[in-house]
């Protein structure tokens, strides 16, 4: 088990410890994370990224259900194995709170039952602790622009447990209607693909998919792709996103 990630001082990054000053607003993360000398590595690592400052850094999910609510992040990388309360039970106690929050599990092996639970819990997504830096900011940026940092085993698994479990939904759903690309997207992300399979099978670019679905997030009100699914299997496509029947995907 790594005790801290790689700290390299890639580019203009480390070392810098400089916020954004620029017109982007930037991006507060709370870090919760007990082994100490990750969790400053990894306070080192957010306040040194262009655009991101981390604004609590926590040891266990008690103190972080008294640390986020008052400092209120944008995101939050959270260890999956916590002392006392679990990271996935803190999540779930964190979105009850703060329903805007974006969450990253951090766990150190791929066990795919304990990421599925947190991801049911409110997780976007999770990254492994033996990731470098890049991979750990890229993860932040991902869950900012409405992506889910997982792989697409998970990603399935998770679609097929919302499709198992749906309920009729009411029909007070999405205030604005969905345009066929957009629902042609939407369609895609509920079988489970990632935005890079997303663009190959419309033949359209990743930021394309990732621009469509902040708009599908803004008129279904959801958080990321994994609520974005579930609503659309929960619901009738044609009578409550859009007059058309989504394009075939193949």
């Amino acid at each position: 088990m790594p005790e801290c990630i790689s700290i390299s001082g890639h580019g203009s990054q480390a070392g810098s410890g400089k916020r954004n000053m620029g017109t982007d607003p930037t991006t507060e993360v709370g870090i919760v994370e007990d082994n100490a000398t990750l969790r400053q590595c990894l306070t080192r690592l957010i306040d040194n990224a262009p655009g991101l400052h981390c604004v609590c850094a926590c040891s266990s999910a008690e103190e972080a259900l008294v640390k986020i609510p008052l400092h209120r992040p944008d995101v939050v990388l959270m260890d999956i194995h916590l002392p006392g309360e679990s990271g996935i039970a803190c999540t779930a106690r964190l979105r009850e709170l703060l329903p805007n929050l974006q969450v990253i599990m951090l766990t150190v092996y791929k066990d795919i039952k304990m990421i599925f639970e947190a991801l049911k819990a409110g997780a976007c997504g999770y990254v492994l602790k033996r990731s470098d830096e890049k991979e750990i900011l890229e993860a932040i940026t991902e869950v900012r622009s409405g992506g889910a940092p997982m792989t697409s085993e998970v990603a399935r698994m998770l679609v097929r447990s919302f499709h198992h479990s749906a309920a009729p939904a009411n029909s007070s759903g999405a205030e604005g209607q969905l345009t066929e690309r957009e629902l042609e997207v939407l369609s895609l992300v509920a079988k489970g693909l990632s935005n890079k399979e997303i663009g190959a099978r419309l033949h359209i670019s990743d930021a394309t998919v990732a621009r469509h679905l902040v708009n599908v997030f803004g008129k279904l009100h959801v958080r990321c792709r994994t609520e974005a699914a579930a609503k659309y299997l929960q619901s009738s496509p044609t009578s409550q996103f859009s007059s058309r029947q989504p394009v075939s995907g193949g």
